[in-house]
């Protein structure tokens, strides 16, 4: 696995001669970021070496390499998902490469079903913990030692200056903000009423089909990362509606500026020093 993510990296740094210092991760509907960032190149994921494929509407299948927030940046218009048939190690692989590419820094967004009865359809929810309830992990099986140590510490998953800095930026901006704890399931169909409880009832906020495996990955090779979910759905009682893959993504297209402008403002706010990032 190890000369695969070497070998894609190597491939890609061929083919653009780019060093991007932060990495982003764009789920379902929230792929309108990237119209904020000055494209230099753009790969499609077929063209990768390695790479998979997304297969989920609403996510391209796109590399795209640019700047942000007057940072290079390399962000993934479209992420892969356990429910397509991927392990664990497929759904990590894009960010294991991130890695070797450069970044110092990982932002992941996603849309999710919130639990919480406090939350509003289109609340952008910043992420300050997570459950994994994945039934997995990418850390499964031999550790490979130049990625990160066999026993990684999750404590700070969600790294807290940037959670702050996102509290902040809203505050000044009156942008509404939501913040909780994101649980992790296979999916892909959505939850039933009873596994919306189940959820509440096990501490956390919103639940959805990403991210945990992304971060997981990213901390295990001592990547800070800020994660921000859009509120697409209500699993709460008495308001809880069908819901379509189609309707997740209109919510979360609608709701996609504010988590856009915040993410930006982050970027934009944190140095990038010697490989490593500093807060201003």
């Amino acid at each position: 696995m190890l000369e695969k993510i070497k070998s894609t990296a190597k491939f890609i740094k061929e083919q653009t001669n780019f060093d991007p210092q932060i990495g982003i991760i764009l789920g379902t509907g929230l792929g309108g970021l990237v119209k904020e960032i000055e494209a230099e190149h753009v790969l499609n994921y077929e063209d990768i070496p390695n790479f998979p494929v997304s297969t989920v509407e609403g996510h391209s299948g796109k590399l795209i390499f640019g700047k942000l927030g007057g940072k290079n940046v390399v962000a993934m218009q479209g992420r892969f998902h356990v429910y397509e048939g991927y392990d664990m190690n497929e759904v990590v692989f894009p960010v294991r490469v991130m890695k070797y590419l450069g970044i110092s820094a990982l932002f992941v967004s996603n849309a999710s079903g919130g639990v919480n009865p406090d939350f509003e359809i289109g609340d952008p929810m910043i992420i300050t913990d997570h459950i994994n309830m994945f039934g997995s992990n990418p850390l499964l099986g031999p550790n490979i030692n130049e990625l990160g140590t066999r026993f990684p510490d999750m404590s700070d998953a969600y790294d807290e200056s940037m959670v702050n800095m996102a509290r902040k930026i809203a505050k000044e901006n009156n942008i509404r903000v939501v913040e909780g704890i994101y649980l992790g399931l296979t999916g892909p169909c959505l939850e039933t009423p009873a596994e919306y409880m189940m959820v509440r009832n096990l501490g956390a906020d919103t639940v959805g089909m990403s991210t945990v495996p992304e971060v997981i990955a990213a901390r295990h090779m001592g990547i800070p990362c800020f994660a921000m979910s859009i509120i697409t759905d209500l699993g709460v009682p008495g308001k809880i509606v069908k819901v379509t893959h189609e309707d997740v993504q209109v919510a979360a297209e609608k709701a996609e500026p504010h988590m856009t402008f915040l993410m930006t403002e982050i970027i934009s706010k944190i140095k990038i020093e010697e490989n490593s990032i500093a807060y201003a």
